[in-house]
C-alpha cells in the first residue's frame, strides 16, 4: 500500500536520478512550452511518482529527442497535444459529467466512478490500491481539485504508465469493458512490468530511472488492449432514477471485432514510422528497434483539438501550438484521405434531375463511432449556370446546425431526422446518427429523444454507416442498426446508396451537382441539451469556449459533377 512516506521517498529518488542524467528538463507547471523540437519536447511534463504510476514527464525524459528517416517521431512530442493526454482536462467531458451528476445526483457516485476509469485512470486506481474503501471522486473535493493528493496523476490523462502497465488478463473479453483493464500493484520498483512490443528489452537504465521493469508484451498492439475503454456500458435510469438496464453508450471496439477490417485499431491510430527507429535517447548506442508506432492517437477530434489549443491556458494544456496544430493537421488528414468514399451518378430528365450517391466507410467500426454526440450528413448542392441555387439539402448553418434536421426543428413529429432512402424535398437531409431514446419510451413504444447519457435506454436511430464485412441482420443488439435503416436494402456492410430526385421542369443549360459528406464532433442539439443545465460551473465554463469555437464540419469525402 502506498503512504505519502513512500510517495515522498520516490518522488525524490527519481528527481535524484533526473539530476544525474543530461536530460530534458521537466517542469510541473502548466502553460505553453516550447516547440517539439530535441531537448525540448519534456517542457511542462508532470513527473509526479506514486507507488504504482509516473507521470509522463518520467517517460518523456528517454523517449524525446527520436527521429526515423524523416522526422521527429519522440513519443511525448505527439501524444502530448492528443484527446488521450488531455482525456481528463478535456472541458466537454468534464462539463458532461458535471451535467449528468446534476441530472441524476443519486447515480453520483457510479458516474465519477466510471468516468474516471479511463479519463483518469492512474488516479483512480492508485486511490482504490491505497485505500480500497475510499470513494472515487471526480468533482470537487476529487481529482478535479488541485489539492486531491492524486490531482496530478489524474490530469496527467491516459498516461505512458497507464497504458503500458495493463496486463493481458481478461482483454477482449466483456469482464474488461467500461475499463475494467488490470493493473499489477502488487510489485515494487524497480520491478513493476511496463509493456512494450519488442524482444529483449534494455531493462537497467530503465528499472534505474522509472522504477519499471521494461517486458514483451503482445498485448501492447492487439486492439482488445484499446477494447477495455472503447466499450463502455452505461447504467440506464428511469424518470425516477431507478436503474432499469445498461445502455451500449460506445461500442466502437465490438463495431470493430464484428467487421472483417483487416487493420488493427493500432494499425490505423498509431502508425508506423519510415524504417527504424532507435526508441530511446539512453543510454548511448542502443541498438535501432522496427517497427515503431509513432503515437498520434488521431481519430475524429480535430473540433476539440482546436477548442484546447484556443483554451490552453486556462485547461492546462502542457502541448504548445506546433504540437496542437499537428494533431489537428492529422487528425484532418485521416478525415479527409482514410475515413470516407463518395461517388454520384446522375440521370437528367425533362422533368426530373435523379442523383443517386454511395457512400463508402472506409474506417474499421462505424462511422461515426464513440460518443453519440457525433454524425456525419450528406450535403448536396445544385446550381444552374448563373451559380444560383436550384436544390440543396443538408447546408450546414454555421452554428453547428443542419438546416432541414428536424431535430433542430420545433415542428419535428419525431424529434429526430429519419433514414432515408428517397429524398425528394430540400427539407429532407440524410444524417449518419445515433438518436438515444428514454426507458419510457421504449416501454410506451414511442421515442422520447434524450441527451442525458444515464436517462438512455436503447437507441431509436443508428443508421452511422456501418464498416466493411458487417451483417446487420445477424450483430447483436449492441452493435445493431435501428430505425428506417435496418429495412434499406441499399444500406449495408461498408456502405449506403441513397437517391435524390429532384424537380427541375423548365430549367435549362447546365447544372452542376455537387456532393460532400460532412462531420461533426459535437451536433448542435447534443450541445444545446448540455448548456440547459442550469448554474453549473463546469457546462458554464465550456460553452463560454464552445460558443465563439469555429463550428464548420469537416470534409470526409466529395464528388461533382457537370451536366450539360
Amino acid at each position: 500500500m502506498s503512504t505519502p512516506l513512500t510517495r515522498t521517498l520516490l518522488a525524490a529518488c527519481v528527481t535524484v536520478l533526473f539530476c544525474l542524467t543530461p536530460a530534458v528538463a521537466t517542469a510541473q507547471g502548466r502553460g505553453a512550452g516550447p516547440g517539439p523540437g530535441a531537448g525540448q519536447a519534456a517542457t511542462n511534463l508532470t513527473n509526479f511518482v506514486t507507488q504504482d504510476f509516473s507521470g509522463s514527464g518520467v517517460c518523456a525524459m528517454c523517449h524525446s529527442r527520436l527521429t526515423d528517416q524523416e522526422k521527429d517521431v519522440s513519443n511525448d512530442a505527439h501524444w502530448r497535444s492528443t484527446m488521450m493526454a488531455n482525456a481528463a482536462k478535456d472541458p466537454l467531458w468534464q462539463a458532461k459529467i458535471s451535467s449528468e451528476v446534476d441530472r441524476n445526483p443519486e447515480a453520483q457516485s457510479v458516474i465519477e466512478d466510471k468516468c474516471s476509469r479511463c479519463h483518469m485512470g492512474m488516479a483512480r486506481y492508485q486511490l482504490i490500491t491505497d485505500d480500497q474503501t475510499a470513494a472515487v471522486e471526480v468533482l470537487a473535493p476529487g481529482f478535479l481539485d488541485p489539492a486531491h493528493y492524486l490531482h496530478e496523476a489524474a490530469m496527467d490523462g491516459v498516461s505512458c504508465a497507464l497504458c503500458h502497465q495493463v496486463q493481458p488478463d481478461r482483454l477482449g473479453t466483456p469482464e474488461s469493458y467500461t475499463g475494467n483493464y488490470v493493473i499489477d500493484t502488487s510489485t515494487s520498483p524497480p520491478n513493476r512490468q511496463i509493456f512494450g512490443p519488442y524482444e529483449n528489452p534494455f531493462r537497467n537504465a530503465m528499472q534505474q530511472a522509472s522504477g519499471f521493469d521494461p517486458t514483451l508484451g503482445d498485448q501492447i498492439y492487439d486492439s482488445a488492449h484499446c477494447g477495455s475503454c472503447h466499450t463502455l456500458y452505461t447504467p440506464a435510469l428511469d424518470g425516477q432514477g431507478n436503474k432499469v438496464g445498461e445502455f451500449p453508450e460506445q461500442t466502437t471496439y465490438l463495431e470493430w471485432e464484428y467487421s472483417e477490417f483487416p487493420r488493427t485499431c493500432q494499425d490505423c491510430h498509431l502508425p508506423q514510422a519510415v524504417g527504424s527507429v532507435v526508441i530511446s535517447n539512453r543510454p548511448p548506442r542502443l541498438a535501432a528497434r522496427e517497427p515503431f508506432w509513432q503515437h498520434h492517437f488521431v481519430g475524429g477530434n480535430s473540433f476539440m483539438v482546436g477548442l484546447l489549443e484556443a483554451n490552453a491556458e486556462t485547461l492546462g494544456v502542457t502541448a504548445d501550438p506546433v504540437h496542437l496544430d499537428d494533431t489537428i493537421s492529422r487528425t484532418r488528414a485521416q478525415l479527409a484521405f482514410a475515413t470516407a468514399g463518395l461517388t454520384i451518378d446522375t440521370d437528367r430528365g425533362e422533368v426530373v434531375l435523379t442523383v443517386t450517391v454511395d457512400v463508402v466507410n472506409l474506417a474499421g467500426h462505424k462511422l461515426p463511432s464513440g460518443l453519440p454526440s457525433r454524425r456525419a450528413w450528406l450535403h448536396l448542392l445544385v446550381t444552374d449556370e448563373s451559380g444560383a441555387v436550384v436544390f440543396e439539402s443538408g447546408r450546414p448553418t454555421g452554428d453547428g446546425g443542419i438546416e432541414g434536421n428536424d431535430a433542430e426543428s420545433p415542428n419535428s413529429p419525431l424529434g429526430y431526422e429519419p433514414h432515408h432512402e428517397t429524398i425528394t424535398s430540400a427539407g429532407q437531409v440524410q444524417i449518419y446518427e445515433p438518436i438515444m431514446n428514454t426507458f419510457e419510451g421504449a416501454l410506451g413504444g414511442y421515442v422520447e429523444v434524450t441527451y442525458t447519457l444515464l436517462r438512455a435506454f436503447s437507441y431509436a436511430k443508428d443508421n452511422r454507416l456501418l464498416p466493411a464485412g458487417f451483417d446487420k441482420g445477424g450483430a447483436s443488439e449492441d452493435i445493431a442498426v435501428y430505425g428506417d435503416a435496418f429495412g434499406d436494402v441499399d444500406f449495408v456492410g461498408g456502405s449506403d446508396q441513397i437517391v435524390y430526385e429532384i424537380n427541375i421542369g423548365g430549367l435549362n443549360g447546365a447544372l452542376n451537382v455537387a456532393v460532400e459528406l460532412l462531420y461533426q464532433t459535437l451536433s448542435q442539439p447534443f450541445v444545446e441539451d448540455l448548456a440547459n443545465t442550469p448554474n453549473n460551473d463546469l457546462v458554464t465554463q465550456f460553452m463560454a469556449m464552445y460558443d465563439p469555437a469555429d463550428k464548420t464540419p469537416e470534409v470526409l469525402a466529395r464528388a461533382e459533377e457537370t451536366l450539360p
